[in-house]
C-alpha cells in the first residue's frame, strides 16, 4: 500500500477582490497492490469504516482512500490534523490487509 498526500493552496478573494486569507487543501490517496484489491474484493472490504467521527458513526472508509479524497480547511493546523487521522486509518488498514491475509496460516508467538 501507498499512500499518496498532496498540499496545496490558494488564495481568497473578497466580493470587491480584496485579499481574504488563504485557503488550503489536502488531496490523499491509497495505491493498493494487486494483492491487496484481491483481499478487499475477496472480503467484500470496501465499504469498511477506518475512522469514526465523535458521534460513533462511520467517518473514512476504504473506497474512499483508494478513491481519494480532498479537504478544504481554513488554517493548515486543521489540515495537519487531517493529514494525522489519514496517515492513522492507513496504519490500521495496513493491519486489517495483514490479518486478511493471515486467515488459514499458523502464528507462534515466544515469550
Amino acid at each position: 500500500m501507498k499512500l499518496t498526500i498532496k498540499r496545496e493552496q490558494k488564495e481568497q478573494k473578497g466580493m470587491f477582490g480584496g485579499h481574504k486569507g488563504m485557503t488550503f487543501l489536502l488531496s490523499c490517496r491509497v495505491e493498493l497492490t494487486p494483492e491487496e484489491r484481491e483481499l478487499i474484493a475477496k472480503y467484500k472490504a470496501e465499504e469498511q469504516p477506518l475512522t469514526y467521527n465523535r458521534a460513533g458513526e462511520p467517518g473514512l472508509r476504504i473506497s474512499s482512500l483508494v478513491r481519494g479524497v480532498r479537504y478544504e480547511v481554513k488554517d493548515v493546523t486543521t489540515l495537519l490534523n487531517n493529514e494525522d487521522v489519514i496517515k492513522d486509518a492507513c496504519k490500521e488498514f495496513k493491519t486489517l490487509l495483514m490479518v486478511m491475509a493471515s486467515f488459514g496460516g499458523e502464528e507462534t508467538i515466544e515469550f
